[in-house]
């Protein structure tokens, strides 16, 4: 194992000294091992906050600032925050308007969030619970009850953070995460598998010439093994596959999210996405905004995921809506 860590041990309290020596616009509380906005608690605003094991970097932290989310919560890599955890995040954040979590669909992640959601009510701090459950590979693994939380959440934290910046109710916060929930699906391949510092070798084996069809952000298994094949042939099955359980239909415009797992140069996520955007156009479907690049990682595995958001006017003006975060920025 080759890595630019001290020791597996210190690799996220290490990680957040960097976070907080490079953003200072940002609050790192390392002893709780919460990241928020500076300016929190901001009266009066719904409080948008998500978390889950490290390693998918920018996700979640990355996303924390105007226009996005209030706070994040790391675990160690791949491992869920602890109620406690999120329950500091709520506590520094929290502006009397009711908090929002946004959660992708893992069994850990689901019970600590459940958790600090009931130890945040016994305060008298509403929450209330968007579950990203986008992932069309498997529908249920020995880490989910349900499909997986993946891609999605990128769009999920946009339009509801977009939205609880400009005042809205945390019902109204919800709802349109919701939305974006219902309206995305998310399809993964990998050529390689990730190494975790902690065992310091990769997940599973996979040939030189296989890859993993439909694997999960953890390295969790997908729908089968296959052979390495040119990038044209693996995106009109991502994409298929993706349409098939979708209800796009010609005519309709969709969110296209483009995001590499780690490994994977810039390069060839731009070739994918040509390709994607030559599949969609041959079924009649319009690339109304986008994005291409790592923004739901899994450490350092070599391959994509593709996110498929139904645009509507709505949603299309809050994913324009200005934000400021350390990995996503405009307006």
């Amino acid at each position: 194992m080759k890595k630019l860590i001290n020791t597996p041990e210190s690799v996220l309290d290490d990680a957040l000294a960097g976070i907080a020596a490079a953003h200072p616009e940002l609050t790192v509380d390392r002893e709780n091992r919460v990241i928020h906005r500076a300016d929190a608690p901001r009266p009066g605003k719904v409080t948008l906050i998500s978390g889950g094991g490290s390693g998918h970097e920018p996700l979640h932290g990355g996303f924390v600032g105007p226009g996005m989310l209030d706070a994040a919560c790391p675990g160690e890599v791949f491992t869920s925050p602890v109620p406690d955890q999120l329950l500091a995040a709520v506590r520094a954040t929290d502006g009397g308007a009711g908090v929002v979590f946004v959660v992708k669909n893992y069994t850990g992640d689901v019970m600590n969030f459940s958790l600090a959601a009931e130890l945040a009510a016994e305060e008298g701090i509403e929450v209330r619970t968007v579950l990203v459950n986008d992932d069309v590979a498997v529908e249920d693994s020995t880490f989910t009850a349900g499909r997986r939380g993946t891609g999605a959440t990128v769009v999920v934290e946009k339009v509801a953070g977009a939205l609880a910046e400009r005042g809205a109710k945390a019902a109204e916060v919800a709802s349109v995460g919701e939305r974006a929930v219902a309206a995305s699906r998310s399809f993964a391949v990998a050529l390689t598998a990730a190494t975790v510092p902690a065992a310091g070798r990769p997940g599973f084996d996979l040939p030189e010439d296989e890859i993993e069809v439909g694997v999960g952000i953890h390295g969790e298994p997908g729908r089968r093994r296959a052979p390495l094949r040119p990038a044209r042939e693996l995106v009109a099955e991502v994409v298929d596959t993706i349409l098939a359980d979708h209800t796009l239909s010609a005519g309709d415009e969709v969110i296209a999210l483009v995001n590499g797992l780690g490994a994977t140069p810039l390069l060839e996520l731009y070739i994918v996405y040509g390709e994607v955007a030559a599949r969609l156009a041959e079924r009649g479907l319009t690339i109304a905004r986008n994005l291409v690049g790592n923004y739901v990682t899994s450490l350092d595995m070599a391959g994509f995921s593709l996110t498929l958001t139904k645009a509507d006017p709505e949603l299309l003006e809050l994913w324009d809506a200005p934000v400021h975060t350390a990995a996503l920025r405009r307006g």
